[in-house]
């Protein structure tokens, strides 16, 4: 039997965090993080999971690209670029919250739609497409357009695309920008998983239900809104249903819970699991992510 592919089109990062009076060097970014965990769900014999991004030639990017093949993800003809290196971002305490600092102005990530050609044949090669918002935010406007362009193409030809909006308005160069990028991958997306702290600060939802309905009006089959610690609300099928969700027993870090969450629900779903245990899911495993260091296990 032919194996399905899900392929995931994103930012790849250097983490650097302080454990144990130490510094942890890793790798990570939001749809990486979900490929990465999506990898350790969906089985081997029936999926391939692939990621897309660009990256330098340096020792970096090399001990990068080295992490994420040994994590069974392939690189789908991602991109290595001479005169380009990888973002980098640090967590670090203040105030007694985790603050992240970010280089990535520059970094090899923001040019993974230069090739047009090798981004469309792993686009064209996938059963699902997975990006996030920050997927949007970092291409060039021109480069944004594109991609979009090649995604309506494959979602006509009925590739499934799942969303994660992930508004990061510093990467943004306005916010009509933003709300636009956000809203036209939003109209060519089967599953969208936003967050509602995120969208009631950029669009002015008033309500989960607000925007779960906001997102069903441009065309998704399912929305889940994430909201934290708080319950979600999930729209399916010409319906909406509440969700409560169990309440963490021990947050060791909080990094990419998110992305965790999202790699459940979408493993479930691709497994035949109804959309209401898939939300149980997802939200066992961002419990899990939680309860220790790390974005991801590099």
């Amino acid at each position: 039997m032919t194996k399905r592919k899900a392929l995931f089109i994103g930012e790849a990062m250097i983490e650097i965090s302080r454990q144990a009076n130490a510094l942890k060097f890793g790798f990570a970014g939001d749809v990486l993080n979900t490929a990465w965990h999506m990898r350790r769900l969906l089985p081997h014999s029936d999926w391939e999971v692939a990621f897309f991004t660009a990256t330098g030639r340096d020792v970096h990017s090399r001990s990068m690209r080295d992490f994420i093949t040994r994590s069974g993800i392939e690189l789908s003809g991602s991109p290595a670029l001479e005169t380009h290196h990888p973002g980098l971002y640090i967590v670090h305490q203040e105030n007694g919250d985790r603050q992240f600092t970010y280089w990535r102005k520059n970094s090899a990530a923001r040019h993974l739609a230069d090739d047009g050609d090798a981004l469309w044949d792993a686009m064209s090669a996938a059963d699902m497409i997975y990006l996030s918002g920050i997927t949007l935010a970092i291409l060039p406007l021109t480069r944004r357009l594109s991609f979009l362009r090649n995604l309506k193409r494959v979602s006509k030809r009925g590739t499934r695309v799942a969303f994660d909006p992930n508004i990061r308005r510093a990467l943004w160069n306005s916010p009509s920008q933003m709300r636009a990028g956000v809203t036209a991958a939003a109209r060519l997306a089967n599953v969208i998983l936003p967050t509602f702290a995120d969208e009631r600060e950029h669009f002015k939802d008033a309500s989960l239900l607000a925007c779960a309905n906001r997102y069903v009006g441009l065309g998704a089959e399912e929305v889940i809104v994430k909201n934290g610690s708080g319950p979600m609300i999930a729209a399916f099928e010409g319906m909406t249903k509440d969700i409560p969700v169990a309440p963490a027993t021990e947050v060791v870090d909080p990094t990419g819970a998110g992305d965790a969450f999202n790699a459940g629900y979408l493993a479930a779903r691709l497994d035949g699991q109804p959309v209401l245990p898939s939300v149980k899911a997802g939200h066992r495993l961002a419990l899990d992510v939680i309860g220790r260091h790390g974005a991801i296990g590099s």
